[in-house]
């Protein structure tokens, strides 16, 4: 999110002197993206960030695709992903390509042994169930039930939850995650007809500086692998930084949805962008005021894109039977639409209580064996007349 923030302590001026109070420097590091062309954010370490102690065998993570090429829409009951105490090992990716991993997780336990830094992919953690702390160098922020945490990438952090009750749904990004460009002006800031603003937007806070020498392991992704790192100060160990480069976090019930005299189309609904992506919120809405108007959506070809919905509560107008954690893969190619019977019923209602994350990518999706495992194959089917 380009805007400007900062916490904890920072000298004067860049790339200067600035010492603790025992006359040593601190640690001076750019986290900058995209070489020294985008974001960046300058940080003041209490120890250099560099101290590796040890450096274990790297281990694949790599996504096992099952289905790589595919014409066939596609259901996953997300919820029937078992939950797993360990963050890392509960999240399975279920749809992939080479913008983007789609992946389920229901984590029971905080991360307390271990630190996490992806440094292939931005995350887009969106919080389904559960609640507790993002924690990182740049401080800490609160999530709950509908926040989407935004952490670029080469940001060291742990989750700590509340309860054992969590359920995820995680994009990981292999560009970097912005706010739609239709609607930032040209210094950055949302315009007044975006459907959220800059207010909404909850950054860290709470800078708690670990000034502590000893063994610390850092689980780091690259390239399909996990490399586990010892290093030998606490990761965490900021007295303070500035700059455009933090995690941060938007809540999907902060969403203004935008609505009409007819039916609007997805775009209306987005919320973030990647390269060969888009993400879009579905929220509580009024339905369309033109005396006619028919609220349900209307049959369409993505003929250049896949659709993924996550539904995550509520009523749906359009589908049969939909269940909260489901996925439904719409491939780019064939048309889909609402099911039989949902749009004459959607005539003259008025609102609708749908909560959904929406991705549409442009370039097709792999099923993985986890993906395979949640199937409904027969949601393919579930268009035809006598389908209750």
């Amino acid at each position: 999110m380009p805007v400007y923030h900062t916490l904890g302590s920072i000298p004067h001026k860049r790339h200067t002197v600035f010492r603790k109070p025992d006359g040593t420097l601190y640690a001076e590091e750019l986290v900058s993206t995209e070489g020294f062309s985008s974001l960046y954010s300058l940080v003041y370490h209490t120890h250099p960030p560099t101290i590796v102690k040890s450096l274990g065998e790297p281990y694949s993570v790599e996504p096992t695709i099952v289905r790589e090429k595919h014409l066939k829409h596609t259901s996953l009951i997300g919820f029937n992903i078992k939950p797993e105490d360990d963050f890392l090992e509960s999240r399975k990716p279920v749809l992939v390509n080479s913008d983007l991993h789609i992946s389920l997780a229901a984590p029971r336990k905080s991360m307390t042994d271990y630190f996490y830094k992806n440094s292939q992919a931005d995350e887009v953690i969106f919080i389904h169930e559960g609640s507790g702390i993002l924690k990182t160098g740049f401080g800490k922020i609160k999530f709950a039930y509908g926040d989407y945490l935004v952490i670029p990438r080469g940001t060291i952090y742990q989750m700590e939850f509340d309860s054992e009750s969590n359920r995820l749904f995680i994009i990981e990004s292999f560009s970097p995650i912005r706010t739609p460009k239709r609607y930032r002006n040209a210094w950055g800031q949302l315009m007044e007809h975006s459907p959220f603003c800059e207010r909404d937007i909850k950054r860290p806070q709470d800078l708690e500086t670990n000034d502590e020498i000893g063994d610390f392991k850092v689980l780091i992704k690259k390239q399909g692998l996990m490399y586990p790192y010892i290093y030998g100060t606490h990761p965490f160990d900021f007295i303070g930084w500035d700059g455009f480069h933090y995690p941060w976090a938007f809540s999907i019930h902060d969403f203004e949805p935008i609505t009409g005299r007819v039916h609007q189309p997805p775009p209306v609904h987005q919320t973030f962008e990647g390269h060969n992506f888009v993400i879009c919120s579905f929220v509580p809405r009024k339905y369309d005021y033109h005396p006619e108007s028919i609220p349900a959506p209307y049959n369409h070809s993505n003929v250049d894109s896949d659709e993924v919905l996550y539904y995550v509560d509520g009523d749906f107008m359009s589908r049969k039977s939909v269940v909260k954690g489901q996925i439904t893969l719409h491939p780019g190619g064939i048309p889909h639409g609402p099911h039989p019977g949902t749009v004459e019923k959607s005539i003259g209602k008025e609102k609708t209580e749908e909560l959904a994350v929406m991705i549409d990518p442009f370039k097709p999706l792999m099923l993985t064996d986890y993906a395979i495992s949640i199937e409904d194959e027969s949601y393919h089917k579930s268009w035809q007349e006598n389908v209750e």
